[in-house]
């Protein structure tokens, strides 16, 4: 006889985190967001099991720009791009054969095996060239040229990774630096966009929660100009530009992020934690541009500050919003973000200013190893955020009758 009750039924693991990319590539960005840098320092002593003639440095921007922010690019275009454009998601086989590209070369710069850099290499082109054509597919299907600027700035992502690579394998650690560094700042272009697109619902939803208006409407001659300046930025580089040029060119870059900051001044409810996260990301990645841009105009600093601020706090602010909103939207759950996660954005800040700030000779050294002290807040952001959310990424629950 059947019954009225419905009765759950609970899902296999690989079942439920093959279902959507969300699943699988935001705890596989968390996890390698916190236990890289963190056994860096800690385990290893900024050295690496197999590392020989490449600076161990290399291997470490490498994987934190391509593998970190990689798993979370991946994770965020097979989610949000099945749900602008209408179209079926990605689940399944594909799913895991792009894990298995992302994973593959993560192995390799784990241990830091030279012999299989270029095993790397090709590995990291598999997934990108898989998301490019992905995205192709639907652009052609739908007709649509929405995704045209993720497929150019995935396509220079594509050519910069493999150019670092290439630098590694020659030996010309001066190139593969500078190509790495270009990846980085193609993320910031990607972030860009992201959060063009991710900021009007989001706001629009803090401030109607019944969706039933639109309030916040941002000026769309500004949505894209932070990643155009950060091209810009990126070209004046690859063309050589003396430092002073340069140097402007990133602070412009750095002006277009802090311009977003500003669109996110809605009222009280811009102290709402998903709205104030999104622009704490703008914020650091502005700033750490700004920061790049005077040392090449002869502050007292060198880069490396600016980048950490840019790329670990802009980014690593962003990549964690992005996890925490669409992971939220796309589990039923609906905005309000629990405490783990806004401790885990209070980390990312804190970890980035003891990152930056000594070495621009505005705060002290902390005490300890160098940079291990940064490194543990880091690895605590991403851990706290992956135990906040885990219960709800990995299960997949369907109601059916019982008999």
């Amino acid at each position: 006889m059947s019954s009225s009750t419905p009765a759950t039924r609970t899902v296999a693991l690989s079942h439920v985190l093959a279902d959507e990319g969300f699943r699988l590539f935001f705890p596989l960005a968390a996890l390698h967001a916190a236990l890289w840098p963190f056994l860096w320092i800690a385990l290893w002593s900024f050295d690496l099991p197999l590392a020989r003639d490449v600076p161990p440095s290399l291997w470490h921007m490498q994987e934190m720009i391509v593998g970190s922010w990689g798993a979370a690019l991946i994770g965020f275009l097979t989610t949000a791009v099945p749900e602008w454009t209408g179209t079926a998601r990605l689940r399944g086989r594909a799913l895991w054969l792009l894990a298995a590209s992302w994973g593959l070369a993560r192995i390799v710069g784990f241990l830091a095996s030279e012999q299989l850099l270029i095993v790397a290499a090709l590995a990291d082109l598999s997934w990108l060239l898989a998301l490019i054509l992905y995205l192709c597919q639907i652009s052609i299907q739908r007709r649509t040229d929405r995704l045209v600027a993720f497929i150019i700035w995935l396509a220079a992502l594509a050519v910069a990774t493999v150019a670092a690579r290439a630098g590694m394998f020659m030996g010309d650690f001066g190139f593969s630096r500078n190509a790495s560094l270009a990846s980085g700042h193609i993320f910031l272009g990607l972030l860009g966009l992201a959060l063009a697109r991710i900021t009007v619902p989001v706001t629009n939803h803090v401030l109607d929660p019944r969706e039933e208006t639109a309030p916040y409407r941002p000026h769309p001659g500004r949505q894209n100009l932070a990643p155009g300046l950060v091209a810009l930025a990126i070209a004046g580089d690859c063309f050589g530009l003396s430092p002073a040029v340069s140097g402007y060119l990133w602070i412009a870059a750095g002006a277009g992020f802090l311009d977003r900051v500003a669109e996110c001044f809605v009222g009280r409810e811009a102290f709402r934690a998903e709205i104030a996260v999104l622009a704490g990301a703008s914020a650091l990645s502005g700033l750490g541009l700004l920061t790049v841009g005077a040392s090449r105009l002869g502050a007292s600093w060198g880069e490396a500050p600016g980048v950490h601020i840019a790329l670990m706090g802009g980014l690593g602010l962003a990549v964690l919003a992005v996890l925490s909103i669409a992971g939220r939207f796309h589990t039923g759950q609906g905005l309000g973000l629990n405490w783990p996660t806004k401790a885990a954005f209070i980390m990312v800040i804190v970890g980035t200013t003891l990152r930056a700030m000594p070495e621009m000779g505005l705060l002290p050294l902390p005490p300890g190893p160098l940079h291990l002290l940064a490194s543990c807040f880091w690895a605590l952001a991403f851990i706290a955020w992956l135990y906040d959310y885990w219960p709800s990424l990995s299960r997949l629950q369907t109601d059916e009758p019982t008999c």
